[in-house]
């Protein structure tokens, strides 16, 4: 297999990390904003926190089209969210991510659906409340 190939598995076959392993990663990051959602994700949904402590270069960056393919409602993109495509399921989506392009919000907002940055939402959820939803990677 050539070396510039990388394979991705389903988020299905993906394994979850440890508690300590996610600790682990979270010293190594120098991004505080980032080190702060993980911590905040890790209490409230492991398998969010395991996505969101990927390197920094592996985080997925998913275009807006890419949204049409979600089952769920609310959708976690551990990454950023760019602007290519359109959303055109007619679905409300509540879509959580690292960051969100200018144009990804203007096409985000136009479609009807919603938009946080992980780090407010996480913020806001109360004591046993749930946050669950799909993750794109």
């Amino acid at each position: 297999m050539p070396a510039n190939v990388r394979i991705i598995l389903p988020a299905s076959k993906q394994k979850m990390l440890s508690k300590t392993k996610i600790n682990q990663r979270m010293k190594k990051k120098t991004n505080s904003v980032l080190v702060e959602t993980i911590f905040l994700a890790k209490k409230i949904n492991p398998e969010l926190a395991s996505a969101l402590s990927v390197p920094t270069r592996k985080q997925s960056k998913v275009n807006v089209g890419k949204l049409n393919d979600a089952k769920s409602e609310v959708i976690f993109i551990a990454g950023k969210v760019l602007s290519s495509g359109e959303i055109k399921n007619g679905k409300k989506l509540k879509i959580y991510a690292l960051g969100f392009s200018k144009e990804a919000g203007e096409k985000i907002k136009k479609a009807g659906c919603s938009y946080e940055l992980f780090i407010d939402a996480l913020k806001n959820v109360k004591k046993g409340e749930k946050f669950k939803g799909e993750i794109l990677r």
